[in-house]
């Protein structure tokens, strides 16, 4: 399929457009982001800017996809960079999602972050390419082989079909069914690793400890561990 210079133009522009808020919102925070100074920055008028984003929700929108698709591919790439070992994959992968967010603090914190209203419900439908489930399933993928290769100790299959099992459908729309106890896991594994990266993100360790990958590495050192792995 040709792709006409029409299109090829649109496409420019519309990455221009995001850059610039990406730039505004590294530099003023997210209320720093308005079509009016991305369209000054860009020597263009407000109202042309609506020929590409109906609204600055929607841009805000597109940029978070953009981000998270970003750091899906830093976590991908840490991953395959680690060699064939599922246990090393996993290691990798918790470390780089580390490195980008504390790299990208005021990305991380628009992507995870409290939810701006005004920027409305970034994560409102859920499904195979939903930004959030393109960004766990390498994670899930990995997760998957270790669990294949050697069974790790879970909490009583009734217990999560039970209690986690009816509230899973937005795991299964958009990774396809997966055995609970990989599916516990990784949700266990998950909030564990979210929450020590957005304490250290949002510098709310600063008073227990003076470096907080420390923390981080005993941490994820640990969750191996209860995988019956051992850790790099």
């Amino acid at each position: 399929m040709t792709i006409t210079r029409r299109e090829r133009l649109r496409t420019a522009t519309v990455s221009e457009i995001k850059e610039g808020a990406r730039r505004l919102l590294v530099s003023g925070g997210p209320q720093a982001v308005s079509l009016r100074a991305i369209a000054r920055d860009m020597g263009m008028t407000a109202p042309a800017i609506y020929r590409y984003f109906p609204s600055l929700e929607a841009l805000i929108k597109a940029l978070a996809d953009d981000l998270i698709d970003e750091l899906a591919a830093t976590v991908t790439a840490a991953g395959e960079a680690a060699g064939d070992d599922p246990t090393a994959q996993l290691g990798a992968m918790a470390r780089g999602f580390r490195r980008w967010s504390i790299e990208h603090p005021v990305e991380f914190g628009l992507i995870f972050g409290t939810p701006n209203p005004a920027f409305g419900d970034l994560q409102a439908e859920c499904g195979p390419e939903d930004p959030g489930a393109r960004f766990g399933r390498p994670y899930l993928a990995t997760f998957l082989r270790l669990w294949e290769r050697s069974p790790w100790p879970t909490p009583p299959r009734e217990l999560m079909e039970a209690h986690l099992g009816p509230h899973l459908e937005p795991l299964w729309l958009s990774q396809g069914e997966l055995p609970i106890e990989v599916a516990y896991t990784f949700l266990s594994g998950w909030s564990r690793l979210y929450g020590l990266v957005a304490m250290e993100v949002f510098n709310q360790l600063r008073w227990a400890v003076t470096e907080p990958e420390a923390l981080f590495e005993v941490e994820l050192a640990m969750f191996l561990i209860q995988l019956g792995a051992a850790p790099d």
